[in-house]
């Protein structure tokens, strides 16, 4: 779309450990990766990513540029949300892009947050449950404009928006920016009766959650989680949830295998458990994967295991 190649140059705003831009890299567009967390960039350029060790911000986006590191296009996914001063934050990409560069940004949508009591995202790492409404008009204060976005399945609905330089950049707004705003508008994003029922409709998913996992105790059923998701956390806790309701959660990432979920101290282990416990009933925290996981534990199913989400609503197959 943008036509990069050999001439230009790709930044990755919370690049982590490369890869995304191990594929810019592949293509032959020269790319840095900015990470602030040692370990991650240490991965990054292991896979060959130039990574500067840093949080961005409006200084480093000065520094980079007064050095001739100007970039034709920026990425930033999943961060918008986590920055404590997104005014500092945004005003580093207008010093980084060039003129005409473009900057990309990608986070949860709040319109998918509310309509699906997505209340299991809220938790430490998050600053900010943006709308395209106030993405929007932060961008201006901050010398952005948006001129295109798209809607990602991704994390239970995100948008991915495309912004410009407004002093200097030349691209036409798409019909998209004016479909998702006025949609916002419709639903009463601007309002506050729009989040009035919200503390409701997450107490009625806690309470479902919880009848359902007393039920199966009552009933000498084995219920396990697969999945040691933050937004996983957020529920156990919320709930109240313990080992004596879910045995323990599944894996499969060994650095968190023989650890415990924060709070509710349930164990977290590796993938065989599962198949050594097969237990009656599997809750999937991560429910926005969960046609990924269970086509992965579709094992389960051999000794009469079933799945189970309780976001948006608890949900039993």
């Amino acid at each position: 779309r943008l036509g990069l190649g050999r001439g230009h140059h790709v930044v990755e705003v919370a690049s982590n450990d490369g890869y995304l831009l191990q594929y810019v890299a592949a293509r032959g567009i020269p790319c840095t990766g900015i990470e602030p967390t040692a370990s991650t960039a240490a991965a990054a350029r292991q896979r060959g990513i130039e990574t500067v060790e840093s949080f961005f911000g409006a200084e480093l986006g000065l520094k980079l540029a007064a050095e001739g590191r100007q970039a034709d296009l920026t990425a930033a996914n999943n961060v918008l949300a986590h920055v404590p001063d997104i005014n500092d934050f945004l005003t580093g990409f207008v010093h980084l892009l060039k003129p005409d560069g473009v900057a990309t940004f990608e986070f949860p949508h709040l319109s998918k947050l509310i309509a699906e009591n997505q209340f299991d995202t809220i938790y430490h790492e998050h600053f900010s449950y943006l709308s395209l409404t106030a993405v929007n008009t932060v961008f201006e204060a901050n010398g952005l404009s948006v001129f295109d976005v798209e809607e990602l399945p991704t994390h239970g609905g995100s948008l991915r928006v495309h912004a410009q330089r407004s002093a200097t950049g030349r691209r036409a707004v798409t019909a998209a920016v004016a479909n998702v705003l006025d949609r916002e508008r419709a639903e009463g994003a601007r309002t506050r009766e729009y989040y009035s029922g919200f503390q409701q409709r997450a107490e009625k998913v806690k309470d479902d959650f919880l009848t359902f996992l007393l039920h199966a105790k009552r009933n000498g059923k084995k219920v396990v989680g697969y999945g040691a998701a933050a937004k996983g956390n957020t529920l156990m806790n919320f709930a109240g949830c313990r080992r004596d309701l879910l045995a323990f959660v599944v894996d499969r990432n060994p650095a968190k295998q023989g650890r415990f979920m924060p709070g509710s101290r349930i164990p977290i282990l590796a993938e065989q458990a599962l198949r050594d416990a097969r237990p009656d009933y599997v809750v999937i925290l991560p429910w926005n994967l969960r046609a990924e996981i269970t086509r992965q534990l579709q094992y389960v199913r051999e000794w009469g295991g079933r799945f189970v989400t309780a976001v948006p609503q608890l949900r039993i197959s």
